[in-house]
């Protein structure tokens, strides 16, 4: 089930992006969009919104409750490998607020989540707050924070985070691939990132392994793929499961994953990917597909121990397996990246974000911008 990550595998006949010059922060006519652009990201929105916030039993009777665990780990290691204690955040498409205790066990010093979906921004001020449910009896966080409601995917951060930035590290966990939708959107994307990380500064994310799920529609009979917990689909214009050098972007699918995601996704040929982000400054650190993150950082104690606690692959008794094949197989659909912006950090950080963010976010307190 093992692999390594060969950018010049299937996805291999999507082409590089044309050469353009460098891009000016100040010059927006490469990044316009049109409404049916919009409507799709909204589809994805609304999705998100109306996934509910589930009761610690709701989440445990998941059918792919081991998977989310995984993925858990994953981004946790990332944190851990990349965050440093005082670090700024800055957590693009954050969802419901999913990984706030892992940045408040990095001990950063302040945090910023931006996301599409209204709802999921309410979550994440409710769960931030400590008032969902679930959190009754956890520990207030340690870090101030901020909430904005917008598409990082198309709205321009730099202005309405000129007081918050530079931050240390970005995160952009499992979202990336809604902005592939366009070419504007992408580069809006790696723009947003490049102009509000320090030098120095690091981006850390996963998204779907394009290789694989290339590979798997070549592979498969029609042009739908997946097991008893998700399924990917393409439409009929890809009938020939060929894919134009001259066109990277727009590659749609719709992906269903039980208790998860049933919208459309877009595919990111990783090879396009990276080659966009050194226009923006951003030199790729690694790539790994998620089989083999696992294999790699599964050999280090501390992180055995993490996914002994989170009870993805064992346990913690036993260590006995429990992750199903059909779940690890869907892990085999993503990767997991590492960028670093160009330019040499500062000697000094200033670790207090004094009067940033705050400690009780209000519904007043989110600000919502528009398109």
């Amino acid at each position: 089930m093992k692999r390594g990550y060969q950018e010049s595998s299937s996805s291999s006949s999507f082409g590089p992006p044309k050469s353009r010059p460098r891009f000016n922060p100040q010059d927006d006519s490469e990044f316009q969009e049109d409404e049916s652009t919009r409507k799709e990201a909204r589809k994805v929105a609304d999705h998100y919104s109306a996934r509910k916030n589930h009761t610690l039993e709701e989440r445990e009777a998941s059918p792919i409750i081991h998977l989310k665990k995984l993925n858990n780990w994953i981004k946790s290691v990332l944190i851990q490998l990349y965050a440093r204690r005082g670090d700024a955040v800055l957590d693009l498409a954050c969802g419901k607020g999913g990984d706030l205790i892992k940045w408040d066990k990095a001990n950063v010093g302040y945090y910023v989540g931006i996301d599409i979906a209204d709802g999921s921004i309410e979550d994440c001020r409710t769960r931030y707050n400590g008032d969902a449910d679930q959190h009754q009896r956890r520990k207030k966080f340690t870090f101030p924070a901020r909430l904005l409601c917008g598409d990082c995917f198309e709205v321009r951060l730099d202005e309405a985070l000129a007081d918050d930035a530079p931050f240390d590290i970005c995160s952009c966990q499992f979202a990336m691939h809604y902005s592939w939708s366009t070419e504007a959107r992408a580069r809006r994307a790696l723009a947003n990132v490049s102009a509000l990380l320090r030098p120095g500064g690091i981006f850390i994310g996963t998204m779907p392994d394009a290789n694989v799920i290339v590979k798997k529609l070549r592979e498969a009979e029609g042009l739908t793929f997946g097991n008893s917990v998700y399924w990917i689909r393409f439409d009929e214009e890809f009938s020939e499961k060929k894919f134009k050098s001259t066109s990277p972007f727009g590659v749609k699918y719709k992906f269903h994953l039980e208790d998860a995601v049933d919208c459309p996704e877009w595919i990111v040929p990783f090879h396009v990917f990276k080659s966009l982000a050194e226009e923006y400054d951003l030199e790729l650190v690694f790539v790994k597909n998620n089989h083999v993150f696992v294999d790699e950082y599964m050999k280090k104690p501390d992180y055995i121990e993490l996914m002994r606690r989170l009870g993805a692959l064992g346990d913690g008794n036993k260590d006995q397996s429990t992750l199903s094949p059909d779940e690890w197989e869907v892990a085999y659909l993503y990767l997991a990246y590492v960028l670093r912006k160009r330019g040499q950090p500062e000697q000094t950080r200033t670790i207090s974000r004094k009067d940033r963010g705050k400690m009780r976010i209000m519904k007043e307190d989110i600000t919502y911008l528009s398109s």
